[in-house]
């Protein structure tokens, strides 16, 4: 587990993102490059919490970084996930109650993945 999205739609990122800044003690600091990100910095340590601008209804969503998209599609898949969307190499999946997760590439340090990923048989 990586990240722990707070997706709102578009036009109402700005005030969430003020609101979750000020309930979190967190500062809020967009993404350069990623317009769609504000990151909510020392809100959750360890942990990127961040909100997201979506074209769609508001919910919470969890990425899952890994070195090996693909195998981590198909381990998720067969344990019930369905896939639903593809971006930028990420992969959507609704899983079993209707969450959404996201499988995403990996994007920390390769010291930090390595003395933090689980490594599955």
């Amino acid at each position: 587990m990586s990240t722990f999205l707070i997706d709102v739609p578009r036009e109402q990122a700005a005030e969430a993102s003020t609101f979750w800044a000020a309930a979190l003690d967190a500062t809020a600091e967009s993404e350069p490059g990623e317009p769609q990100y504000t990151d909510l910095k020392g809100a959750l340590p360890g942990y990127v919490l961040a909100v997201q601008a979506v074209d769609d209804e508001p919910r919470y969503h969890l990425d899952i970084e890994t070195d090996d998209v693909p195998a981590e599609v198909a381990r998720l898949t067969a344990l019930g996930a369905v896939e639903v969307s593809t971006w930028q190499g990420c992969h959507t999946l609704r899983v079993p109650g209707g969450q959404l997760l996201c499988v995403i590439p990996m994007h920390t340090t390769p010291e930090y993945f390595a003395q933090h990923a689980t490594t599955w048989p």
